[in-house]
């Protein structure tokens, strides 16, 4: 499949209602750490006072648009570990915009700035162990599967298993 063509962007007060959208939704909170709403007034001030400098703020946050400028998801390097030169992965594809090969398209500009710009050593990604299409992304980008962490994440009133998975660059 080809891949579509994106635009990796810093974000931009612009963005406010596309990032509200993607942080409230809360079908995305079993995921991640998030278990909380955001307001607008907070999301507005990360947009304002992120410095995009890794090494500041410990994680990057990008926009990821479509080729008519839509965003269309948001990608992370964040955790970011100076010493060991490693940081995690996260991305977010708006629900109506998945399975059209964004975040793979997203993933290799991500893959490609960690090398080549920030110089690290590795990338790794701690995904749900039942989410099939992510772990299937990520083993197609190359990433190896190198760890089950059992009851690592908290679903309603049980765990669940997530796989860690690395990237050496």
């Amino acid at each position: 499949m080809k891949l579509p063509e994106v635009k990796i962007r810093a974000m931009e007060p612009e963005d406010l209602d596309a990032l509200y959208r993607i942080e409230n939704d809360t079908t995305l909170w079993d995921i991640g750490p998030t278990n909380v709403s955001y307001s607008r007034y907070v999301l507005r001030d990360y947009i304002a006072h992120s410095s995009a400098d890794i090494y500041t703020d410990k994680q990057v946050r990008q926009i990821i648009e479509n080729a008519v400028g839509e965003t269309v998801g948001v990608i992370d390097l964040c955790n970011f570990e100076p010493r060991h030169l490693r940081a995690e992965v996260g991305i977010i594809i708006q629900n109506d915009c998945r399975g059209k090969g964004y975040a793979a398209a997203a993933m290799h500009w991500l893959i490609d700035y960690s090398r080549r710009i920030l110089h690290l050593h590795q990338l790794y990604a701690v995904v749900d162990s039942d989410n099939t299409r992510c772990l299937q992304l990520f083993s197609q980008l190359g990433f190896a599967h190198n760890a089950v962490l059992k009851d690592w994440l908290m679903q309603y009133d049980c765990y669940r298993d997530a796989v860690l998975l690395q990237l050496m660059l």
